[in-house]
């Protein structure tokens, strides 16, 4: 089966996927954006989950390629399990999962259990490999460990899809070099990549590595953690917040798209606060940033503290109505954003080095430059309160008084 694609060009999936292809569920992904609210700041980014899923399988077969295992018995099972590993995606995901979290996420057992049963589990058990690609997906016993390593490791096909998709459909001037995929190989099972010959360092195959990981940090900085998207996502997470305590069950948001959920929002019977933040957001009348903590300016430890306060909802809700208050405005007005710590996963990918075999962000001697490139990326972790233009100054005042209280 053959599909055209901006990103690959020409992408092959085994004919066998065509019905799971044909799904409701699978067809769902085509109304998620694989970049939530990003497209608020840049309008190109519409490109959905469906489309992402397809580059994933294609990736997944250029990593079995790679690392001999093209013809192997799971190579059809895993660019299955690659083609699905989104499906249990609820709309606008990682803002509900990461940046306000009030779901499990995505790629949890008892989610995806519930996204693969019905239609998507009737077409896998017809498939000559659909049980195993639902082995792998749900973390099966006798699976290889990098045929999981390959759907859901340090360096994945989902990995390699989204950093050239979503820098394309950005318009983000960034690119690695296809030279990467000459770097994986199994390490003691385990999907790796190898950064010496000869017991000799490679220092192309690192900066092709280390190029990949820039990449990603760059995306991070740029789109995913850019300061008009987050405050997009903790509005409409506060929107679906108040929604689910008005009676909105958590379940139905699995069966909706984006656009299908913020009508749901702002036209429902879930109170006025939340229609008017989920009008806000779909007319772009956005908050700004009152009061911003950043790694860099207050330390480690006085976000961690930050956190700990803010991350339960009674608590955040009851901060955003006092400064909402002391501004003179709704609660509606305000938000905060009180993410976890952004993670970097991918720099724990197993690397072959002329010392061994080790992670690559823990090599012996260390390495000053994957340090510098880590410590960049924990440096992104920002706590917010952003309000509505006509409180601004008002609100960091208030803001401003409240968290340093705290």
């Amino acid at each position: 089966m053959l599909v055209r694609d901006p990103v690959w060009g020409d992408i092959e999936l085994p004919d066998a996927v065509k019905a799971l292809l044909d799904t409701r569920g699978m067809q769902r992904l085509r109304r998620v954006r694989q970049l939530g609210l990003a497209y608020l700041v840049y309008p190109g980014a519409q490109h959905s989950r469906f489309e992402h899923s397809l580059g994933t399988a294609h990736a997944a077969g250029l990593i079995m390629a790679a690392i001999g295992r093209a013809r192997d018995p799971w190579a059809d099972a895993v660019q299955i399990a690659a083609l699905l590993h989104d499906i249990a995606h609820a709309p606008f995901g990682h803002t509900f999962e990461d940046e306000r979290p009030l779901l499990p996420r995505h790629d949890t057992q008892e989610r995806m259990e519930s996204a693969l049963a019905g239609e998507i589990g009737a077409s896998l058990h017809g498939m000559q490999a659909g049980p195993e690609a639902l082995s792998v997906l749900l973390g099966g016993s006798g699976v290889p460990q990098w045929a999981h390593d390959v759907v859901s490791g340090p360096l994945d096909a989902d990995l390699l899809d989204y950093l050239r998709r979503d820098a394309y459909m950005t318009g983000i001037r960034q690119q690695y070099d296809d030279r990467v995929l000459q770097t994986l190989e199994l390490l003691d099972g385990r999907l790796g990549v190898r950064l010496e010959r000869h017991g000799r360092l490679r220092p192309d195959a690192r900066s092709e590595i280390l190029q990949l990981f820039r990449m990603r940090y760059l995306l991070t900085e740029r789109v995913y953690l850019h300061h008009t998207k987050i405050a997009a996502g903790a509005m409409l997470a506060k929107a679906v917040e108040l929604a689910v305590e008005a009676g909105l069950e958590p379940s139905s948001l699995f069966r909706l798209g984006d656009d299908a959920l913020l009508d749901l929002l702002a036209q429902g019977d879930y109170g006025e606060e939340v229609r008017e933040l989920a009008d806000s957001v779909a007319c772009r009348r956005l908050a700004k940033r009152a009061l911003v903590f950043d790694r860099r300016q207050v330390g480690q430890r006085r976000l961690e503290e930050l956190y700990l306060r803010f991350e339960r909802p009674g608590a955040r809700r009851e901060a955003e109505a006092a400064i909402a208050q002391a501004a003179r405005g709704r609660s509606a007005q305000v938000v905060i954003s009180c993410p976890p710590p952004p993670e970097f996963r991918e720099m724990e990918v197993p690397t072959a080095l002329p010392e061994g075999i080790f992670a690559l962000d823990r090599p012996p001697g260390g390495d000053a430059e994957v340090d510098i490139l880590a410590e960049r990326y924990r440096d992104l972790w920002t706590i917010a309160v952003f309000a509505q233009e006509e409180l601004l100054p008002q609100a960091a005042t208030a803001a401003a008084r409240l968290f340093n209280a705290e």
